[in-house]
């Protein structure tokens, strides 16, 4: 999953979580701002692709679990990226596995989110929920990470400590997650600065990432 991440034409490399416009707005401590997406965005996506992932698995339709996770993420800007992330990562999927129920199932709905195209995915390939969820986890934080080296002058051993650091709180949000069922248990964690700073990154023309 990694892999095809940082190949896809909108993939991991393109983002950098958010970052780019807080460090515009005058932000430097990326740990914490790390731990800020574990707790909030983060942590609703990972969510979101566990409550997908069980209603692949048992059949049920994916509509109340897309809505739920779009009232959870109120900025236009993050749901367009994760709808735009999710789109090149499902043409994979299609090409990958084209008779896949879970696939066909993700790919009937209207511009699907990532989280759900993730949770197809892992239905396919039989990650668990909880795997699923540290998957969502360690990929935002090394999104973070990688980006933070291109916006700011670190040391690249510095910023592999950070990632490090951060996966015990990784784990901690995927076993927070992991059980859930029904998209009305996707939590509703804000991040009103977060979305803020979304929606100006998107309006601006001088970017060094699309998100």
């Amino acid at each position: 999953m990694l892999l095809a991440d940082a190949r896809l034409p909108v993939a991991g490399h393109t983002q950098s979580g958010g970052l780019e416009p807080a460090v515009a707005d005058g932000l430097r401590d990326v740990p914490g701002y790390v731990r800020t997406r574990l707790t909030t965005v983060t942590r609703v996506d990972a969510a979101a692709g566990v409550v997908a992932l069980h209603h692949l698995r048992q059949a049920l339709p994916l509509g109340a679990v897309e809505a739920a996770w779009a009232a959870r993420t109120p900025s236009l800007a993050m749901r367009r990226t994760s709808r735009a992330q999710g789109k090149a990562l499902l043409r994979l999927a299609v090409r990958l596995w084209p008779d896949a129920p879970a696939v066909a199932a993700v790919a009937a709905l209207d511009s699907p989110s990532r989280p759900a195209v993730l949770a197809s995915c892992a239905a396919v390939t039989g990650l668990g929920p909880r795997s699923l969820a540290r998957l969502v986890g360690y990929d935002d934080v090394q999104t973070v990470a990688s980006a933070a080296l291109k916006l700011l002058p670190l040391d690249p051993a510095d910023v592999a400590c950070w990632v490090h650091d951060a996966l015990p709180e990784v784990e901690a949000m995927a076993e927070g997650v992991a059980g859930l069922t029904s998209p009305d248990d996707i939590p509703a964690a804000g991040a009103p600065q977060l979305e803020a700073w979304a929606e100006a990154h998107a309006r601006t023309t001088r970017r060094l990432f699309s998100a």
